[in-house]
């Protein structure tokens, strides 16, 4: 098969692969897959899938990264592989990070003057670059027994812009409020901003970075944005004009906390 040859609807039908399933598997392996590869994910998950459907199990897979030297420092080496974590195995750092019931757990502040201005539906939006650093974070000292890495990140400037955008935007009303992804990473901000109030969160990940870094680090630079959807067309067009990257998350729940469709329970087990 041509590497430039996308795969017809009716094989891709035949084989029982919808386009959504499809496109995952192209993030997966990083190009267009051939038959081959198609046929052997299809073996895995039917051998491993225990039930769920092809695009959940697929979105369940370790995301397409690279190893960083920034994992690696001169003072203590750390050139051991860090082997990303799987969604459901994100379950369990959650719960061992934001989990009441656990010992020495992340405490999320709960913020009642925003009980009510967080709705079911409402849209969710990072501003500000991905981040792929993981290693001087909560995460990364607990789990992984990194050292944090000699990296200097100058974000004081870069912080002060976003935020100025972003209250500008809350200030006419276009956004409910802005948060800055702080300790405990996006999870532990989404908990924060959007947990405190009562409600859940259902978000899809940045298939270009790991999900531990996605999920759990702590680099600063990137602030949360919660708006409604009649406001989203404004909201895009005034950072396009701001020069400020975003990123849609997903949308605010009733109380359930999903990560690419993987169920992480009620929000007020972390709370």
């Amino acid at each position: 098969m041509n590497e430039n040859e996308i795969v017809s609807e009716e094989v891709l039908e035949a084989m029982g692969i919808s386009r959504p399933a499809y496109e995952e598997i192209q993030t997966l392996v990083g190009r267009l897959p051939s038959i081959d590869e198609l046929s052997t994910l299809l073996a895995m998950w039917r051998s491993q899938g225990n039930g769920q459907s092809l695009l959940t199990w697929l979105k369940g897979q370790p995301h397409s990264t690279e190893r960083h030297d920034y994992i690696e420092s001169e003072h203590e080496p750390q050139s051991r592989e860090v082997r990303e974590p799987r969604v459901r195995e994100c379950i369990e750092i959650a719960r061992s990070l934001f989990g009441h019931n656990e010992t020495e757990n992340l405490a999320i502040t709960k913020i009642d003057e925003h009980v009510d201005t967080v709705h079911r539906g409402d849209a969710i939006y990072m501003v500000g670059d991905v981040s792929e650093f993981f290693v001087d974070s909560e995460y990364g000292r607990r789990f992984l027994h990194l050292v944090p890495a000699p990296v200097e990140m100058d974000d004081d400037e870069t912080m002060e812009y976003i935020s100025m955008i972003l209250q500008s935007l809350e200030d006419n009303g276009t956004i409910f409020r802005h948060v800055p992804i702080g300790t405990g990473g996006l999870f532990g901000t989404l908990l924060q901003c959007i947990g405190s109030a009562g409600r859940g969160f259902d978000i899809l990940s940045c298939r270009e970075v790991r999900l531990d870094a996605f999920l759990f680090g702590e680099h600063g630079g990137r602030y949360l944005a919660i708006l409604n959807e009649p406001n989203e067309d404004f909201f895009l067009q005034k950072l396009t004009e701001a020069r400020l990257n975003c990123c849609f998350l997903g949308r605010v729940t009733k109380n359930r906390v999903l990560v690419d469709d993987m169920d992480f329970g009620k929000v007020d087990i972390y709370l």
